[in-house]
Parts: C-alpha cells; sequence; structure tokens
C-alpha cells in the first residue's frame, strides 16, 4: 500500500483526512513544526484528540516528524527523506498561514510561496516518478471573479481583484505549481476548497473559521447583553459556500485512491447557504435577534453594531457574494456520491459549535 506524506498535517483539514488514511491502513507520515514548548509529537497528539474527541490512540502506521518548512530539505535528515520517499508516494501539501489583512502580506507570502515553492524542491529532489504532489489550495483564489469559476489555471493578476492577500497568495502558488509541471515534469495536482465546516451527520465541528468565528462573536454579546436586537451589515440573500469535513475527506481519500486524476478540482459544496438562514439560526439559538441590512454604514451603528462590525473584519468581505464554481472535473475524476449540505445539518452544526464554545474564547472574541 502507498506511503502517504502530508505537511501540515495538524490542520484541522489534514488531521481529519490523516484520521480516515489510519482507519484504513495507510502509512502515514506527519510532518509538523514544532518548537521548545509544543514539539511535533505533541501538536499532533493534541489535534487528533481533539477531532476524535479523545478516543486517539497513536496506531503503528503512523509516523510523526517535525519539519521547517522553509529550511533546506525541511531540516530532516537526507537519507530519512530518501527512505521516506522511497516506492509509490503521495504527498500533500497543507501547510498555509490562514492570516488575511494587510499588514501580514510578507508572512502570508513567505508561507504561501516559498513554503510551497521549498516544497516542490524537496519532493522533486527525493520523490521517483510515479510520486504526486497535491497541493491544497482554495476556492477562493478566484478573488472577485465574476462568472464560473473554472477547474483551470488562471493567470496571476494584483491585488486589486482579490478580496485579501490570503486569495492573491493561494492563486500565485497554483500558479507556481503550473510552472513546475511545464517546466520539470512535476505530476502536481490543486485541490481547492471552499470553507470548510464541521461534520454533516453528527454536527460536531472543531473549527472556529469563517462562520463560526462570527458566531462566537455574537454569543459572546448575547451572553453579556441579552435580547438586542442589531442590524448587521449582510446581504441576507447572498451565500456561504460550506463544505462539511467528511466529504472533504470523501474526496481526499478517492484523489489517493484514483490512479489519473484531473489537474484541478473544484472541491466545494452543490448547495450554497444563504446568509439569512444562518442569521435567523443564530437569533433561534441565542437570546439575540439579528437584522441583515446590506447598505448599513458606520456613522449609523450602535456601539454593539459597531462591535459586531469590528469583529467582522474578514468575514464581511464574503457576506455579500454568491459565487459559482465548475465541479465536472471533480464530478468525472473522483466518481463519488456526496450529499448535499442541508439547512438541518449546518444548525446541528451551529448547535455543537455555540454549545461547546467556553466563555474565556467569547472573552477573546469580542
Amino acid at each position: 500500500m502507498k506511503r502517504i506524506i502530508i505537511n501540515g498535517a495538524n490542520g484541522y483539514v489534514a488531521s481529519n483526512f490523516i484520521e480516515e488514511l489510519l482507519q484504513q491502513n495507510y502509512e502515514v507520515i506527519a510532518l509538523v513544526r514544532g518548537n521548545d514548548k509544543n514539539p511535533a509529537e505533541k501538536r499532533m497528539q493534541k489535534a487528533m484528540i481533539e477531532i476524535t474527541q479523545g478516543a486517539f490512540k497513536k496506531p503503528e502506521n503512523l509516523k510523526i516528524l517535525d519539519y521547517s518548512l522553509l529550511d533546506e530539505n525541511f531540516g530532516i535528515e537526507e537519507q530519512t527523506l530518501k527512505e521516506l520517499f522511497d516506492g509509490e508516494v503521495d504527498y500533500y501539501h497543507f501547510a498555509a498561514s490562514l492570516k488575511y489583512d494587510f499588514k501580514a502580506k510578507d508572512e502570508i507570502f513567505q508561507t504561501n510561496m516559498d513554503g510551497v515553492q521549498n516544497s516542490v524542491r524537496v519532493f522533486s529532489k527525493f520523490a521517483g516518478k510515479e510520486c504526486r504532489f497535491f497541493f491544497v489550495s482554495t476556492a477562493y483564489s478566484c478573488g472577485k471573479f465574476d462568472g464560473m469559476f473554472e477547474e483551470k489555471f488562471y493567470e496571476n493578476a494584483d491585488i486589486s481583484e482579490f478580496r485579501n492577500y490570503y486569495e492573491q497568495s493561494k492563486r500565485f502558488a497554483e500558479n507556481l505549481i503550473r510552472k513546475h509541471m511545464e517546466n520539470e515534469g512535476l505530476k502536481g495536482h490543486i485541490l481547492r476548497l471552499s470553507q470548510v465546516v464541521g461534520n454533516s451527520k453528527t454536527g460536531v465541528t472543531a473549527t472556529d473559521y469563517g462562520i463560526f468565528d462570527f458566531s462566537r462573536r455574537i454569543q459572546s454579546l448575547a451572553n453579556r447583553h441579552a435580547n438586542l436586537k442589531l442590524r448587521v451589515k449582510v446581504d441576507p440573500e447572498s451565500t456561504q459556500n460550506l463544505i462539511p469535513i467528511d466529504t472533504v475527506v470523501t474526496y481526499l481519500m478517492q484523489t489517493v485512491k484514483v490512479k489519473e486524476l484531473p489537474v484541478i478540482m473544484n472541491m466545494v459544496a452543490k448547495r450554497a447557504i444563504k446568509n439569512q438562514f444562518i442569521l435567523k439560526t443564530l437569533g433561534e439559538l441565542l437570546p439575540i435577534e439579528l437584522i441583515p441590512q446590506m447598505d448599513l454604514e458606520k456613522a449609523e451603528m450602535d456601539a454593539y453594531e459597531r462591535i459586531i462590525s469590528i469583529g467582522m473584519s474578514f468575514t464581511a468581505s464574503y457576506t455579500g457574494t454568491n459565487l459559482s464554481f465548475d465541479t465536472t472535473k471533480l464530478d468525472e475524476g473522483l466518481q463519488v456520491e456526496v450529499d448535499n449540505l442541508s439547512d438541518d445539518s449546518v444548525r446541528l452544526m451551529l448547535e455543537n459549535f455555540l454549545g461547546n464554545a467556553t466563555d474565556k474564547k467569547a472573552q477573546v472574541a469580542c
């Protein structure tokens, strides 16, 4: 059975992927950045314990290695890398900076561009011809593209064509992979994920990104000032493309099992969720009423509305979007059936997340 090497292995999507790989008896090499306080082994164990709700016990088919994304050979001995890449190997590059603000531009590009470049360099040096390189990108590399975002490469563009530097860095990284494929024969694939959320069946949600970060901020305010009626600068008819973690894992497992794959696949939800439903559900779960008003200006906001607005510095960019993604190559390449995300599943995730949110986290949120 082939070996699977994953960097950024302690992240939310990567760790869920690893859990399924281990259950299906694949040999997994998890590359994790450690430090003096939290070594790689400890960080990986913590991530696995969290997603399995305490049930994880490290199996024999999991090996955890400390690595440094930007260092030569990842800071790992050459002989070790030769052994790791010996035979049939699928390599998944998950490592990324999820920061987005303009002040973090250098850090974003260092991780999301220089880190990818170094990852390709290590892969090309040690991997055999039968090995494959999977770059985990984002569907939001589409930027402000208007129309159907197809499963193909798009040229690099100025920051004005994107909502933030995170999106732009991912587009640039995709084209970096493209260059290595065209010039050096890299056996590369681009996997574009939309906003990954909780489990569609159980509701278990171990991520606080996107709509869950917003939900936690609303919860913090509602817990301290019950029964508020607040306007939020959101288009009620616009949508969020939310893809459940179990669907993502199903797709990722197929990339391991299917030999011939498309170069680019948009791993996105086939059915988007309206902002109106998310706001309505939060109003039902919390002692607060949220009124969407897209033309709401800061000068019109009261003190509580301004608090929410400040906390939406990232999510605000996506509250007026109705993005369209082509999935023809995804469907043809993976040939696997997945259920559409339902409103009931989203509600279950929000219930789970808000029920497990701690007051300490809520204080940090606002």
